[in-house]
């Protein structure tokens, strides 16, 4: 059995649109690519099936795509 790769997102901003996260985590290839796998169904947040391409995704939620699962965090705040 393959293994799910794990991802660890840091957020820059309140939120990301789901496509654009996909994509900038090399899930997808590309931005038509992540649209299209939202569009067949298969993109969960948070245990949910998520059809909404540019959904906000925010820190704290986790995106779950067949063989990966990428967790959302806040960036860290800069050390003064």
């Amino acid at each position: 059995m393959a293994t799910l790769k794990q991802i660890s997102f840091e957020l820059r901003g309140e939120f990301i649109p789901l496509d654009s996260l996909l994509k900038a985590t090399g899930v997808a290839e590309s931005g038509g690519r992540a649209k299209t796998m939202v569009a067949e169904g298969m993109v969960q947040v948070d245990g949910q099936d998520e059809m909404r391409k540019t959904a906000k995704i925010r820190a704290g939620q986790v995106v779950s795509v067949p063989g990966a699962r990428i967790k959302v965090m806040a960036a860290e705040a800069p050390q003064a």
